[in-house]
């Protein structure tokens, strides 16, 4: 089996730590791109100052363990996944962990109050509206 044709994914929104500052999204991210490019997981994080969507995608045991640990994490608070399986084909091949600064708290809001397929597909039409920063 290639590892195309393993894909997953995994859509989840969180909260920062209250009394952290918003600079901590900033090491969350150096230490992410470097371990997940170890384990091909590829994806987009997006903070608004104050909550977290990140869509992650890669081979099914590594974004799994992957969502574990980030459960575990003691900067994130609030963890719900809000969508996961099967993926066809990567959506982020062009860049490994992109972040992205949400322009006002009511985008995220928006994503943070759906669940499902929904707020992922919400997520994902925000998308062109998101600075990306590879």
């Amino acid at each position: 089996m290639t590892e195309e044709a393993a894909l997953h994914e995994v859509f989840y929104c969180s909260m920062l730590t209250q009394d952290l500052p918003p600079a901590t999204v900033g090491s969350i991210v150096t230490q992410a791109r470097a371990r997940n490019a170890q384990h091909s997981i590829t994806g987009l994080l997006v903070f608004d100052g104050m909550r977290f969507c990140q869509h992650l995608e890669g081979p099914q045991g590594a974004v799994e363990t992957l969502m574990e640990r980030i459960a575990q994490d003691p900067r994130h608070t609030s963890v719900r996944v809000v969508y996961r399986g099967p993926l066809a084909a990567r959506r982020y091949s062009g860049f490994g962990m992109g972040l992205a600064e949400s322009e006002g708290p009511h985008l995220m809001a928006g994503v943070h109050a759906l669940e499902g397929e929904a707020a992922l597909k919400h997520f994902l039409a925000l998308q062109p509206s998101f600075d990306i920063n590879a």
